[in-house]
């Protein structure tokens, strides 16, 4: 009772936060990840950069739509079939173009800026993709925090009960000057390193605040999620790499930035070929001349037989960004593979290795706990509140292994197109790869 009193006090001169924004209700993981597709300024840039694609499509559909033009002047002139004296020469022109055959231009101009649009899209599914992870690692970053808030609170306790106790020691002769000063350099130690972990936990929350596009929102009370997807079935590599090249979206969208690219080079040799084009023109003029037409249609024919250098600096300019955009799609296939293979051995590593040392360490540090609640209800060794901090710490380092888990599958989830992809082709149990 004594001990619990005295932390209660320890408690009650805590640092003061400033007050802010404090989330109401519960906060689970699902409603997180719904932010995913929300409004934040990395999705906003990805629909806005989605959105030009779009309109440059639709330009290079209209290209050869009719183009109709109304040009009118209000003028005046002089010559001598009017005695040198000014004459109004007035006029109104309604013109009408349409190009007929272009023999390739305006197709390979909308089908590159289509294949853009696409590669657009498809970036905007891998933002939401990494939006996911972000929010993820944020939420956990918190959780994590607030476990290490309690350990280390649990730790002071313990370390200011004995200080506290060593000092009434002292006074009865029973314990050195220099004994006491080790056990209060260790209280404040421990309270100059869970001081820091308070201000660690605040940035995190409002890290995952930020992060949620709630700027000032300081998130409280977070549910622990269960994470039962941990222990899916883990494919086999070659498979799922497999898997990923056909259905990653950033590789998706380089292909189609390739597609584009060629699409490019063979509009840059449609330049030199001929176009035909549809013209009508009604006109009124104020002054009369045998030479002007009221009303005329015919076609025109236009062939650019030399054009100088400029066509063979475009054709240079088209085939030097695919070439760039091939070794960039080449280089994401080896980054691919290795990111594939790295977070496959992640998650073999810590559902093989560092989950199972962590769960005997609990459960080591239950069985110590209760070996020392024993000793204390037995008045025998006075240790239960280190017991307790121990336990606290094994339970953040155990749940620091499910979290790291749980990132590492959405990280192979977003490889291969997000949850939705990977549910469409790992719907049924996988043979787990035992290596």
């Amino acid at each position: 009772m004594i001990r619990r009193g005295l932390a209660t006090a320890l408690l009650a001169t805590l640092i003061a936060w400033s007050p802010g924004q404090l989330s109401a209700a519960p906060l689970t993981l699902d409603a997180v990840l719904a932010h995913a597709d929300a409004d934040h300024p990395e999705v906003d840039l990805a629909r806005a950069q989605q959105a030009v694609g779009d309109a440059e499509a639709q330009l290079a559909h209209s290209l050869n739509d009719f183009r109709v033009t109304l040009d009118a002047t209000l003028r005046t002139g002089r010559n001598a079939l009017y005695n040198d004296h000014f004459h109004p020469d007035h006029l109104i022109r309604l013109n009408a173009r349409k190009t007929l055959l272009d023999f390739g231009r305006q197709q390979t101009s909308a089908a590159a800026t289509e294949q853009e649009s696409q590669a657009r899209a498809l970036q905007l599914l891998d933002v939401r993709a990494q939006r996911r992870i972000t929010l993820m690692a944020r939420f956990f970053d918190v959780l994590l925090a607030d476990l290490r808030d309690g350990a280390e609170t649990e730790a002071l306790a313990v370390a200011y009960v004995s200080w506290d106790n060593a000092r009434e020691r002292l006074a009865v002769g029973q314990l050195a000057q220099w004994e006491l000063s080790e056990l209060e350099a260790r209280y404040l130690d421990i309270l100059a390193r869970r001081n820091d972990v308070r201000r660690d936990l605040r940035e995190k929350r409002m890290a995952l605040g930020a992060a949620m596009n709630l700027p000032g929102m300081v998130l409280e009370d977070l549910v622990d999620p269960k994470l039962p997807d941990n222990e899916r079935a883990l494919p086999e590599f070659d498979a799922l790499f497999e898997v990923v090249k056909a259905e990653n979206p950033r590789l998706l969208a380089h292909l189609k930035l390739l597609a584009s690219a060629a699409q490019r080079i063979n509009g840059v040799r449609a330049e030199n070929r001929p176009s035909l084009e549809f013209e009508a023109e009604a006109a009124a003029w104020s002054r009369e001349a045998t030479t002007r037409d009221d009303l005329r249609a015919g076609f025109n024919f236009n062939w650019p037989i030399w054009q100088g250098k400029r066509n063979d600096a475009r054709m240079a300019r088209e085939q030097a960004r695919f070439h760039e955009l091939q070794a960039r799609h080449d280089t994401l296939v080896i980054d691919l593979r290795q990111s594939v293979l790295a977070t496959r051995e992640e998650i073999q590593l810590l559902r093989n290795a560092a989950r199972r040392g962590e769960e005997f360490n609990a459960i080591y540090r239950d069985q110590f706990l209760e070996k020392a609640r024993a000793e204390y209800e037995m008045e025998l060794k006075t240790n239960l509140g280190t017991a307790m901090a121990e336990t606290q710490f094994a339970n953040l380092r155990q749940r620091a292994i499910e979290y790291r888990l749980a990132l590492a599958w959405a990280r192979l989830e977003a490889l291969v197109g997000g949850p939705g992809q990977w549910a469409r082709h790992y719907a049924k149990p996988v043979q787990e790869d035992k290596k």
